[in-house]
């Protein structure tokens, strides 16, 4: 992987027709144990998020020991860089092989159900292969009600009364019962939490079941850019969430179970940037080589706003405008599909002209992750760059939550 000290400096020597991703293992570092460090418990790293191998490696060297896992690829990515992490198979709804091959196989204690056929998967394959139900820790994952940019109960959790009555069937079971909830992707309300942890309370407290444990999930927002023509939105910092977290914990005295945390976006979206180029320019339409349908579905879905820094070509010798006008731009993805236009615009200055680049920031989380093959362009370029994102200029615009009229 080549090595550069910005991303400016990577398009200026690469002048690259494809996207490349800007990686700095540092920063994914320090964002890491900078989680682990507020964390009253194990953190167990959403795999998800973005599973690239160098990703995963950088982890497991800032001290990553345990990882959420859903699939047997994501099995496999763990254990190609760590043979001996802990893996905690922590989606609800399963393939009986797949529970079979994660107990056999990897070696995995540590499931998830949210209903009773999933318990009934579960209790074959152990029976199939004789394991003892005591080795077995399974989470019971609950609804709950919260704001995120991706709510997750619309799909996933047991309401409350049905949580007891599954909690109970397993300890009757052999197994030992945990308690877990996910309050979405990218929060937006700090009261989710603690609305999720009073639910997880009243099911304790009814369960006849001694608690193994509790998973509070992933949730934890990154920090974002924001459209400078709105008003900043009122969020607390991670370390705020953290310590309301903490005292809600020992408010509902969890702090006396084992506690697990499935944080991704938080950890490791800083740690990447993209460098597109602009393709074409068609009056206030800019047509760059990615899109809603590589790198850029999240931000797209998810409504969230991304910092963008203008790259000039310096072949570009005449342009028009001012470059200290900041004006909004409709952009458009690479491929043929009419759909593959952003919602929201970049803001960026007027000048930015055909064959310029941009670098848009902190798309570590979920860009890599959910890029496909459509259409034959499939972004997979990587260069490892030093400088944190914003530790360089100050980016000139922002992919806006506005949309715009043709």
């Amino acid at each position: 992987m080549q090595r550069f000290d910005t991303a400016h400096e990577a398009a200026l020597a690469l002048r690259p027709d494809d996207p490349i991703y800007c990686f700095r293992p540092e920063v994914l570092k320090a964002d890491c144990r900078q989680f682990m460090g507020m964390f009253p418990g194990k953190t167990a790293y959403a795999v998800k998020t973005n599973g690239e191998q160098i990703v995963l490696k950088a982890l497991v060297e800032a001290g990553v020991t345990a990882f959420d896992v859903a699939s047997p690829g994501e099995f496999a990515a763990v254990r190609a860089v760590s043979p001996d992490a802990e893996m905690l198979y922590m989606h609800p709804v399963k393939a009986q092989s797949d529970i079979r091959l994660a107990l056999e196989k990897y070696g995995i204690r540590v499931i998830s159900v949210d209903h009773e056929d999933e318990v009934t998967k579960l209790t074959r394959v152990v029976r199939a292969l004789d394991i003892d139900p005591g080795q077995i820790t399974v989470f019971v994952r609950i609804q709950t009600k919260g704001s995120a940019a991706y709510e997750l109960s619309k799909k996933f959790g047991a309401a409350p009364a049905y949580a007891v009555e599954l909690a109970e069937r397993l300890h009757r079971t052999g197994y030992k019962v945990g308690i877990a909830f996910h309050v979405g992707s990218q929060i937006e309300d700090p009261d989710t939490y603690e609305r999720a942890l009073a639910t997880a309370d009243w099911i304790r407290n009814r369960m006849d079941a001694p608690l193994a444990g509790l998973d509070v999930g992933g949730g934890f927002p990154a920090e974002y850019g924001h459209d400078p023509n709105r008003k900043k939105p009122e969020m607390p910092s991670l370390g705020q969430i953290m310590s309301r977290l903490r005292n809600d914990i020992e408010e509902y005295q969890f702090d006396e179970v084992p506690l697990v945390a499935e944080p991704g976006r938080v950890i490791v979206a800083k740690a990447f940037s993209l460098i597109v180029r602009v393709l074409l320019r068609k009056g206030r339409r800019l047509y760059i080589n990615d899109g809603i349908w590589a790198s850029l579905s999240d931000s797209w879905t998810g409504k969230i706003t991304l910092p963008a820094r203008f790259i000039p070509d310096p072949a570009i010798r005449a342009r028009n405008g001012e470059a200290k006008n900041i004006v909004p731009f409709k952009v458009c993805g690479a491929t043929c599909d009419s759909v593959d236009i952003l919602s929201r615009p970049f803001w960026l200055p007027e000048t930015v002209d055909t064959g310029d680049w941009i670098e848009i920031g902190h798309i570590g989380a979920y860009s890599l992750s959910l890029r496909t093959r459509f259409n034959g362009f499939y972004p997979d370029t990587f260069v490892e760059v030093a400088t944190p994102f914003d530790e360089g200029k100050a980016p000139e615009g922002f992919a806006s939550l506005e949309t715009m009229a043709d």
